[in-house]
């Protein structure tokens, strides 16, 4: 394993328009992060609009909108079964949002006898103060009746199809159980329908909308510059882990993993097995990854291609680098702003946004 570099949040002051932020050193030199958004209750999902602005979902069932660092509340959000890990979760906007003003919600949806991950897509208002339109895409088959494991990205994939992230509910062999949507990724297209080219469309036993299967819990997921789907995963004690996802694969959780039951004790079979994919990377001791994004914009060419992860447990941002269907972590960016990260993204113009639940604050990184 290659030294991994450490790099703290200093305490200097530095200007960037009327905000004041901290300088951040990192061994591609020194940046900038600057609070955009405060005082957040539970924030879990963030996306920018062209205006600049930004929606930031909280996990209790609220979408705000961020003017100018004043949040205030969009109207008509489906109701959520805030239980546990589950409530309203990820935030997307459509690739053609400037015409079509569509976004899409994740969240846990109240079912009979429990809830379960669903996704919903709808238009927002042009001042910014309501959705319209709104309708459910998808909805997993009966999760659980546990608060736990809902996953829960929604990713725009290449063709205008979308994947949804399911965790296993806390149901470990219902992740490979294809009658169940449990611990699987999902593919739609963007009026729900089931894609003709998905993997088991043709097979009777196995639910048409499954992509992939055998995930824990997939709490980050995101596109390279390829179009190639990549996920963060949160695995047992010590099994973290990283994917490369490709088309009907299983990427076997129970049946193997590189971590151990919390308790102790081997999980399943081993750390590998015949028709089962191996991780690109995991981590040993767990840092509960959420969040992924793999970077291609301009502002910072040193980290063209290179993926950054959100971690929950030690606080940091994690940056790997990519490496064919291999990925190796090679330096954390922390300080006090990275407190418990939940989501990652890139902004229009290349700067860099992240969710820190522990502060209740959305920061931009920036030259």
């Amino acid at each position: 394993m290659p030294r991994i570099a450490v790099f703290q949040l200093t305490m200097l002051a530095v200007v960037f328009g009327t905000n004041v932020g901290h300088a951040l050193e990192t061994d591609a030199g020194q940046m900038r992060v600057v609070e955009v958004a405060s005082g957040l209750d539970q924030p879990w999902g963030v996306a920018e609009l062209p205006d600049g602005s930004l929606l930031v979902t909280e996990r209790d069932g609220l979408l705000q909108h961020i003017v100018d660092g004043r949040a205030s509340r969009v109207r008509g959000v489906p109701r959520v079964a805030a239980q546990g890990q589950g409530g309203l979760l990820d935030v997307t906007l459509a690739r053609d949002f400037d015409q079509s003003r569509t976004l899409f919600l994740t969240y846990s949806k109240p079912q009979r006898g429990g809830f379960g991950t669903a996704l919903a897509a709808a238009e927002l208002s042009a001042d910014g103060k309501r959705l319209e339109n709104v309708r459910d895409l998808f909805e997993s088959a009966l999760g659980g009746a546990t608060g736990r494991h809902f996953g829960s990205r929604v990713v725009e994939g290449v063709d205008g199809t979308l994947f949804v992230t399911i965790g296993d509910r806390g149901d470990r062999p219902s992740a490979q159980d294809r009658n169940l949507h449990n611990g699987s990724i999902v593919r739609v297209n963007r009026d729900g329908s089931v894609p003709a080219d998905n993997p088991f469309v043709s097979d009777a036993n196995v639910l048409p909308e499954i992509w992939s299967y055998g995930h824990r819990n997939p709490q980050g997921a995101g596109l390279d510059a390829q179009g190639t789907l990549w996920t963060a995963e949160h695995g047992a004690r010590g099994g973290d882990e990283v994917n490369r996802i490709r088309k009907g694969a299983n990427f076997g959780w129970p049946v193997i993993s590189y971590g151990q039951h919390y308790r102790g004790g081997q999980i399943g079979e081993g750390t590998a097995k015949a028709g089962m994919e191996q991780p690109a990377h995991y981590w040993d001791p767990s840092i509960a990854p959420s969040g992924l994004m793999v970077y291609d914009g301009a502002m910072f060419p040193e980290w063209k291609g290179d993926m950054f992860v959100g971690s929950l447990k030690f606080n940091y941002i994690s940056r790997l680098d990519l490496n064919g269907s291999d990925a190796t972590e090679v330096e954390q960016i922390e300080g006090d702003e990275t407190l418990r990260v939940r989501d990652i993204v890139q902004a229009p113009d290349g700067s860099i946004l992240f969710v820190s639940v522990g502060n209740g604050a959305v920061y931009r990184i920036t030259r």
